[in-house]
């Protein structure tokens, strides 16, 4: 029986623009188990990152609401000594941009040196200095000795994002929250980047969020999606039955925006529209419907929630019973936003 790890209840995290709080994560519920890849999908501005960000307590200035249980204690509320013992031991995570998430004035070595430092004050310097060489190797970065002097700028890309991979994994965390980790990266970059979270995953049964808007890494790494759109979860399922029977509007339409050597298109289908800026989202009815006007009104639940339509697999809305792919664009408007 899977072993729940991290389990969030309800959360909603708002930010204050002039004076007011809008929520950029929306109720949201999901759970993911040990041993266990839970990958969020969604294209950029959907709450992927805000939602990891408040998992991991980092957000400042905004106004969390719900419940975050991490093995059983909720965190949402937690004092900040005690979450900062958590933080970089038993929960890691892998930043999406290194630049912004790596310190310019330290080494390498001793960025990675100060996390095991911190969680383990015990460590001789010695000791210490063998474990960061043997963390650099295992993130296969060539010349650990060497690079262990070096700045993070005197890196190229997929260097610096091993070093923060290393940093992540340096105490082996139960929860490793991995943002967009292969951004930017080249294709072979990419895969041993992909390769190491797998081997955390598979060597300390680790839980793991993959955030991502790759369908094809979800394809390769994921045990269960949660497609996430507009702040809120619009489907959740394990990965064969997403991808074999996706149901949700938003989740065909990112489907079908996958080229495909099968199906050879003229053109892609495009989703129309873009996700609406914080301020203005849509707060009651279906959040998608503005993207697919071709859907009657009367498609939509008046107050969508996450439903099971099959086992474990939960769709937001009843549109899913009526939507298509309009093959005359014209049906399609051009004042979609």
């Amino acid at each position: 029986m899977d072993e729940t790890l991290l389990e969030i209840k309800n959360l909603t995290t708002s930010f204050s623009i002039e004076g007011e709080y809008y929520a950029a994560v929306d109720d949201v519920s999901l759970n993911v188990n040990r041993n266990e890849v839970m990958a969020i999908v969604g294209e950029s501005g959907c709450g992927k990152s805000a939602l990891a960000f408040s998992v991991m307590g980092l957000h400042t200035r905004a106004k969390i609401e719900g419940d975050i249980f991490f093995k059983d204690e909720n965190i949402v509320d937690i004092r900040r000594d005690k979450l900062n013992r958590l933080r970089g031991k038993e929960m890691g995570m892998i930043f999406q941009d290194p630049m912004k998430a790596l310190n310019p004035l330290m080494s390498v070595g001793n960025q990675i040196g100060e996390v095991l430092y911190i969680h383990n004050r015990g460590l001789a310097k010695e000791e210490r200095y063998n474990m960061v060489i043997d963390l650099l190797n295992k993130v296969n970065i060539p010349r650990s000795e060497y690079v262990y002097n070096q700045f993070p700028h005197e890196l190229s890309g997929g260097m610096r994002q091993r070093v923060v991979i290393a940093s992540a994994i340096a105490n082996n965390p139960d929860l490793l929250i991995a943002d967009e980790p292969t951004t930017a990266l080249d294709v072979t970059i990419q895969s041993q980047i992909l390769d190491l979270i797998k081997e955390l995953k598979e060597s300390s049964q680790a839980g793991i969020i993959l955030i991502t808007h790759d369908l094809g890494v979800v394809a390769e790494m994921a045990d269960r999606v949660a497609v996430m759109y507009a702040g809120q979860i619009v489907e959740i399922a394990d990965v064969y039955t997403l991808f074999e029977n996706p149901l949700h509007p938003y989740t065909r339409s990112l489907f079908n925006s996958i080229p495909s050597v099968e199906d050879i298109k003229e053109e892609l289908h495009v989703i129309q529209g873009i996700v609406p800026p914080l301020q203005y989202l849509p707060r009651e009815g279906c959040r998608f419907a503005a993207r697919v006007p071709w859907i009657d009104e009367s498609a939509h639940a008046k107050n969508p929630k996450l439903a099971e339509v099959e086992h474990n697999h939960f769709v937001r809305c009843t549109c899913y019973k009526h939507f298509y792919i309009p093959e005359n664009k014209e049906v399609v408007k051009d004042d979609v936003t």
